[in-house]
């Protein structure tokens, strides 16, 4: 594991505890850091997060995190040890939303492929036992 990744991955664990437990903004939702995309340098890192609700949370949400933009990074510097504090930009992540559309649309489907092949078993079931009950033809051409 590469410094870089170490240390993203050590801001999106502080920056999620900054938010759940010391963030008093009540415009903030319920918020779920998901990433973080941190510069090779580590200058700068966006942070991506995602709200329970809809578009007015995500909105009230954003706007309670860049506020808090200053407040975060003083406390991510003295809790990292990093010669320089990251630069903060908050993101909004619409990625799980996405998924749960996705997984949706996949039920959905599943569910009308099972009710077709509901309805098509009693006809397959039928179609086979009167070709059992029937007797085999033979194929071989008898000449007389």
């Amino acid at each position: 594991m590469s410094r870089q990744e170490r240390v993203t991955e050590a801001i999106r664990q502080e920056v999620s505890t900054i938010l759940h437990r010391e963030l008093k903004d009540p415009r903030a939702g319920f918020v779920t850091i998901t990433r973080v995309e941190l510069t090779p340098d580590l200058r700068s890192a966006k942070i991506f997060f995602s709200v329970l609700g809809g578009e007015e949370e995500y909105k009230r949400t954003k706007e309670a995190l860049d506020s808090a933009c200053g407040f975060v990074r003083k406390l991510v510097a003295e809790r990292i040890n990093l010669k320089f504090a990251p630069e903060i930009m908050f993101r909004e992540d619409h990625s799980s939303e996405y998924s749960v559309k996705v997984q949706a649309a996949l039920e959905e489907v599943q569910s009308l492929t099972k009710a077709e092949q509901e309805e098509a078993k009693p006809e397959d079931a039928k179609t086979k036992k009167d070709k059992r009950s029937e007797p085999k033809k033979s194929r071989r051409v008898h000449k007389k």
